[in-house]
């Protein structure tokens, strides 16, 4: 009988023997019978003889297993662990890899997975040819790799789709053209350059590679979106309208905008001027030093830059500008062209560092004039295409927006990088935008109110009040205001009383009666205001105020 099915063996009829009696030949034979069947059906320590069907484990373990090497062994866990069975050794080109496994890969098998380390990095295209079974291409996605993709050292990991290996630890990768200003991310070996928006080392820019600050014209704390006539002013913010003559042209935030943007600047001419030798009209933004200085302009390495922009204009031709530093006696005039009316186009310029002339480094003056002119007298236009002594604001020959009337200029999407290619455009929350432009500018009304006086009660207010007159400077109310983002320098202060016209003052009150007082500072810093009233006894004062620190 040997074995009954359940793992137990069962002693044979007669069995065991009784003390006293004889022992048949028969009874003996049949149990010696049944332990040699009992005994082959074992499975033995010298492998003799192999199991006939599935043998349960009993949620024991096997133990005490070798490493297996060939197809048809058991693994390790450990293997499982390293990834050992499926680790490729490599040779051929970083374009061309064979691979061979231990145990010999018989065939590629959709969902198999790879692992190896690359011995030379790519320049074009990859394929892979594993123990002989025919080249596959490596691809990231489905898409084929690029040069500098796969580099020396490596650790990838592969997985076949039935067609070709795709890559499952693909790393960012910088291309030019695409949005490739990246930095401190894990396996970035391979140094961005500058014409990728890099510093030709593993450490570039991750975000914040446009130097311009409200490209997207989305920030106008000062108009709240209302047209305004410039008059060397500023205008939405960070932009400037600057003129030589009053009155010729106005601007404005609108929401004509090409596909991705919601706000654009506007130009509208207000007649048809006839611009003279030495007149300018024309929109600027002076960047800050700090944000310029790695730039290295003015010496021997000087970076170098492209800057992109959307316009549309009612006109049509060649327009001008141009990039100036802060004693705009080093220009470099650039033209673009307009090709079709009130149509939105995407333009870009490239332009080298300039290695001559005085650039301001890391400080908190002008760096860099950005400029796009609306009309240019010969005075301040030059050559385009090329560094000059001078303050040149426009190439020569650019159209004048000026000189029709009604014409209008359109700007967004304004982006100044380093490298030689224009790349996508730098989105920043808007919080952050609105932060970078409060440090030249910013106002205690809500977005979307420009700063005026008589509001009314509560419109861009804030409360001083101390319950004992004097407020420290006696007998006038002292107050102290720390700003929401420090600022450029210590910044020029407006005020605004809501509940009068009186331009210059605040609402004070003495014995709950109101009236104007004009407040007087005591100090301003880049993070605070002090100030006190003029009324005495003052026990309230209530106002708005704006801070400037443009450069």
């Amino acid at each position: 009988m040997a074995f009954n099915g359940s793992g137990t063996y069962v002693l044979t009829a007669g069995q065991p023997v009784v003390a006293g009696t004889d022992i048949l030949d028969s009874t003996f034979n049949l149990l010696t019978a049944d332990l040699a069947t009992a005994l082959s059906n074992c499975v033995t320590r010298d492998g003799q003889s192999p199991p006939t069907t599935n043998l349960p484990m009993g949620s024991f373990k096997l133990t005490g297993l070798a490493a297996g090497t060939a197809n048809g062994h058991s693994v390790r866990f450990e293997q499982l662990q390293t990834g050992t069975n499926k680790l490729i050794t490599v040779a051929g080109t970083g374009d061309v890899i064979t691979g061979v496994m231990t145990p010999t890969y018989t065939a590629y098998v959709n969902g198999d997975m790879f692992t190896f380390i690359v011995g030379s990095t790519n320049t074009t295209n990859v394929t892979i040819n594993i123990d002989g079974l025919g080249a596959k291409a490596v691809t990231n996605g489905t898409t084929a790799l690029t040069a500098g993709e796969l580099t020396s050292g490596r650790v990838v990991v592969v997985q076949y789709d039935g067609t070709r290996f795709q890559l499952l630890n693909s790393y960012l990768v910088a291309t030019a053209g695409a949005n490739s200003n990246i930095t401190s991310l894990s396996g970035l070996t391979t140094p961005l350059t500058e014409a990728q928006g890099g510093t030709g080392t593993t450490v570039g820019y991750c975000g914040f590679k446009n130097r311009i600050i409200n490209g997207a014209m989305v920030i106008d704390q000062r108009n709240a979106g209302a047209s305004v006539t410039p008059n060397n002013t500023y205008t939405l913010d960070r932009w400037q309208g600057q003129n030589s003559q009053t009155s010729k042209y106005t601007v404005q935030q609108s929401s004509t905008a090409p596909s991705g943007f919601k706000t654009s600047l506007l130009a509208t001419s207000s007649s048809a001027y006839s611009v003279g030798s030495g007149d300018y009209f024309f929109l600027n933004q002076p960047i800050e030093g700090f944000n310029t200085a790695d730039l290295g302009f003015g010496a021997a390495g000087a970076s170098t830059i492209t800057i992109s922009f959307w316009v549309r204009s009612s006109l049509t031709g060649t327009f001008g500008g141009s990039i100036r530093n802060y004693n705009v006696d080093r220009s470099y005039p650039f033209s673009y062209t307009i090709s079709s009316a009130n149509t939105w186009e995407q333009k870009s310029v490239t332009i080298a560092g300039d290695t001559s002339g005085t650039w301001v480094g890391a400080t908190n003056s002008v760096g860099i004039y950005v400029t796009f002119s609306l009309g240019s007298g010969s005075t301040f236009s030059g050559t385009a295409g090329a560094w000059a002594a001078g303050n040149y604001i426009s190439a020569t020959g650019a159209t004048s927006v000026v000189g029709t009337s009604g014409a209008t200029f359109y700007i967004t999407g304004v982006q100044l990088e380093r490298g030689s290619t224009a790349t996508s455009f730098d989105y920043r929350p808007y919080g952050t935008e609105l932060a970078l432009c409060q440090r030249y500018y910013e106002t205690t009304f809500d977005i979307g109110t420009a700063p005026a006086n008589n509001l009314g009660v509560g419109v861009g207010e804030v409360n001083f009040s101390n319950p004992t007159s004097g407020g420290g400077l006696a007998p006038n109310m002292y107050f102290y205001y720390p700003y929401k983002v420090t600022k450029r320098a210590a910044p020029t202060t407006t005020f605004y009383n809501c509940r009068s016209a009186t331009a210059g003052t605040f609402s004070g009150f003495v014995a709950g009666v109101r009236s104007d007082t004009t407040p007087t500072l005591a100090s301003t810093t880049t993070i605070a205001l002090n100030a006190n009233t003029t009324l005495a006894s003052c026990t309230l004062a209530v106002g708005a105020m704006t801070f400037s620190s443009e450069l």
